[in-house]
């Protein structure tokens, strides 16, 4: 019998600086990034996360989120930490093949086409959920799918009235290879290193996905 697979410390790391970029909480971002770094994280690793932020908690966020991590390096930096600097991202698609690239993604990362009333309504929105979310930044292979995803759900988890995107990125999270017993520990850790109130909706989530899923 093999043993259930558990979160690497990079990726448990990952809890808190998302959720405290996503809600602005710079004085709980900046010990968490620390943590992180700490913790094997690399800087493009770190940037990576706080970027793809801004497709869920916005570009003011983000971009403050991003401000803090600079005085996070300068700090250790000064200090004598020498971090690494991670690897970039390969050549990305541009014009028609983003297109075809990001529907793909999200066909993978969903589990089937994505369709439905609001993108009939709103066709923008489905063309830069498809060339920019799912093309733009998902097709950035500087940091894995498990990672990104990881990232949304304690973005979503932080955030309010978003459960119907967090319980969908529960199954997407699961689409990427992560266990149910993996993204309770998520959630654990975001009781554990945010609050109770994060880690409930996560676990709610989760018990709303498995159940549909039945």
């Amino acid at each position: 019998m093999s043993e259930e697979k558990t979160l690497s410390a990079q990726q448990r790391a990952i809890a808190p600086i998302a959720a405290a970029a996503a809600t602005g909480d710079m004085e709980r971002l900046n010990p968490s990034l620390k943590q992180g770094l700490d913790a094997g994280l690399s800087i493009g690793d770190c940037k990576e996360v706080l970027v793809q932020l801004y497709a869920y908690a916005g570009f003011p966020r983000s971009l403050n989120a991003l401000a803090e991590l600079m005085k996070v390096l300068e700090e250790r930096k000064q200090s004598g930490i020498h971090d690494s600097s991670g690897r970039d991202p390969g050549p990305l698609p541009k014009g028609a093949e983003l297109l075809a690239v990001g529907t793909t993604n999200q066909t993978r990362l969903a589990g089937a086409p994505v369709k439905g009333p609001i993108f009939d309504f709103a066709p923008a929105i489905d063309q830069y959920l498809k060339t920019h979310l799912f093309g733009d930044i998902f097709a950035r292979d500087n940091l894995d799918w498990e990672s990104r995803e990881l990232t949304t759900v304690a973005a979503l988890a932080a955030m309010q009235g978003v459960d119907a995107q967090l319980q969908a990125h529960m199954r997407i999270s699961m689409n990427v290879g992560l266990t149910p017993s993996q993204l309770l520990e998520f959630a654990d850790v975001l009781g554990e290193r945010v609050d109770a109130t994060v880690a409930g909706r996560a676990r709610a989530a989760l018990e709303r996905q498995l159940y549909a899923a039945k």
